[in-house]
């Protein structure tokens, strides 16, 4: 019965935080290449939905724009975000005829289809920068208005190189030449599923009708465009929020090669800051809650909601928000889900959700462990002082998201 092997999978999913659940209608039914075959798995990180077979070996060539820097004053600069965009788009194409090939099947499949993979990294610092909280129907909304914009831009770009360089060699029958794109294919779930079994948003801002007619007259240069990967790596190195993850903590300890060192979230200390409320009594109770202001009384409400770290933002928030972005996304993304108090019944919930609102995938299930205790202090919490010098976080039973040596999150 289908009843029992999802209660396998979701029982495993607990014990274990495996299998990654993937959605193998939604991944196929909107695949722009579905005239050449299945897509049988996703990659480790299961933003990539390619398709493979005995001849060809799926690659992924990535790339990520930083999204906060395209954050201004006034929100979204998308003349910025347009030119950031047009560039990747095109040095992602390069990167195709410029790579070296391990095995011929790897190399056959990439010239023949052309798959580029452009997502976002810096979400999480995006809203911090216009003060959104991550669990808010504003936020859910950015993530819709950003990947939609992100989305028409990358697909006019890999249209005008097409006009420059032709369209790729399995064009013709794709969903891109018969003028279906991501947001079209939704309709192509509905009818798959059924009205019952979708619940998708489908507004639209932009002049889509324009870009469809664009691309059925000049092609297209690459099979797909968009994919959201976990950034680990290239956003350490950036120095912003990975990928389109909420924060993990406010305050942590990173530990290299050159020792270790406190890094505490720039935009918190901006705030507060603003309200004169960053002395070393805050410092102290930030390390003291390992990074959580939620019990910290002198901290403003609307502070709190705003610098919620992951395990205190409902999962319906990560995924409402994942559901806005993957309408526009002709792959997937790397989207981990935090849950707090992980039971079957949560689980259960969160991931019928995740398919009811259109996801193709989901990568880590990070869970709380059972021996995570509540922190208290003195009785007056108007300071919150905490006069000893706390002891050093337990390291969590997980994989590390701050590891740049983690094959995993490349």
């Amino acid at each position: 019965k289908a009843s029992d092997l999802w209660r396998k999978m979701i029982s495993m999913l607990f014990e274990t935080g495996h299998p990654w659940i993937t959605f193998k209608d939604a991944c196929n039914v909107r695949s722009p290449q579905q005239h050449i075959g299945a897509i049988h798995s996703s990659n480790l990180c299961t933003e990539i939905t390619l398709n493979t077979n005995k001849d060809e070996i799926a690659v992924c060539n990535l790339g990520s724009i930083n999204l906060v820097n395209h954050v201004d004053e006034n929100g979204l600069n998308r003349e910025k975000l347009k030119k950031s965009i047009t560039t990747a788009v095109r040095m992602l194409d390069n990167v195709i005829d410029i790579n070296y090939y391990s095995v011929p099947q790897a190399e056959n499949s990439n010239l023949k289809h052309r798959p580029i993979g452009m997502g976002i990294m810096g979400f999480q610092d995006a809203l911090y920068a216009q003060r959104i909280p991550y669990a808010s129907e504003q936020a859910v909304e950015f993530a819709d208005v950003s990947m939609e914009v992100i989305s028409y831009y990358a697909l006019s770009a890999s249209s005008d190189l097409a006009t420059e360089r032709g369209s790729y060699q399995s064009y013709k029958g794709s969903l891109w030449d018969q003028g279906i794109l991501p947001i079209d294919s939704l309709k192509l779930l509905y009818e798959a599923r059924g009205v019952d079994f979708l619940d998708v948003n489908m507004d639209q801002r932009l002049d889509w009708d324009s870009l469809r007619n664009k691309i059925q007259k000049d092609g297209m240069r690459n099979s797909n465009v968009l994919a959201i990967a976990p950034t680990a790596t290239i956003a350490n190195i950036s120095g912003v929020s990975q990928s389109i993850e909420p924060t993990y903590q406010n305050l942590y300890v990173k530990s290299n090669l050159s020792g270790e060192f406190t890094v505490v979230n720039p935009f918190l200390v901006r705030d507060l800051k603003n309200l004169g409320l960053w002395d070393s009594v805050m410092v102290n109770d930030l390390k003291y809650y390992e990074g959580s202001v939620q019990k910290i009384d002198r901290i403003p409400e609307s502070i709190k909601r705003i610098y919620a770290t992951a395990f205190e933002i409902e999962p319906r928030w990560l995924v409402d928000a994942a559901s806005r972005r993957q309408k526009w996304i002709d792959q997937a993304q790397s989207l981990n889900l935090y849950v707090a108090g992980a039971s079957g019944k949560k689980l259960d919930i969160t991931y019928k959700m995740a398919w009811l609102r259109g996801l193709k995938t989901t990568y880590y299930l990070r869970a709380l462990a059972a021996t995570t205790t509540e922190k208290s202090t003195v009785s007056d919490m108007s300071l919150n002082k905490v006069s000893a010098q706390p002891a050093p976080a337990a390291v969590p039973q997980a994989c590390s998201l701050d590891d740049p040596d983690c094959e995993a999150c490349q």
